[in-house]
């Protein structure tokens, strides 16, 4: 069980950042390209540090004193400081601060809880 919503929650992030990097093309027509250029750009950056630190936290050789730094600190902090405000500049009708804010938790409480982790 433990290792299915594993996989679940990785194929939810990865289809949830996919979704994101294609997006900002289609709306690229309503909007001048200059204005959504560097949002997309932060939003493509932020999503590839996101997938960095889930695949440390997928690795079972990445040490504990390593996860307890992702997930209390670097995770949390990209993710509300980058991936975020861009996000809900990109696309402020589809996605909400409360919205983004819960499935933030239910990450973190995830690799929390499989790695016995609190912050």
């Amino acid at each position: 069980m433990n290792m299915k919503e594993k996989i679940l929650m990785t194929v939810f992030l990865s289809l949830s950042i996919a979704a994101c990097q294609r997006q900002p093309q289609e709306t690229d027509t309503a909007q001048p390209l200059n204005s959504s250029s560097p949002l997309a750009a932060q939003l493509d950056q932020a999503g590839e540090k996101i997938g960095k630190y889930l695949d440390q936290l997928d690795n079972p050789k990445t040490s504990q004193q390593k996860r307890i730094q992702i997930l209390c600190k670097d995770y949390p902090t990209v993710y509300k400081t980058e991936y975020m405000p861009a996000l809900l500049k990109l696309h402020s009708n589809e996605y909400t601060s409360e919205g983004l804010l819960f499935d933030l938790d239910i990450v973190l409480d995830f690799y929390k809880k499989g790695a016995n982790i609190e912050c």
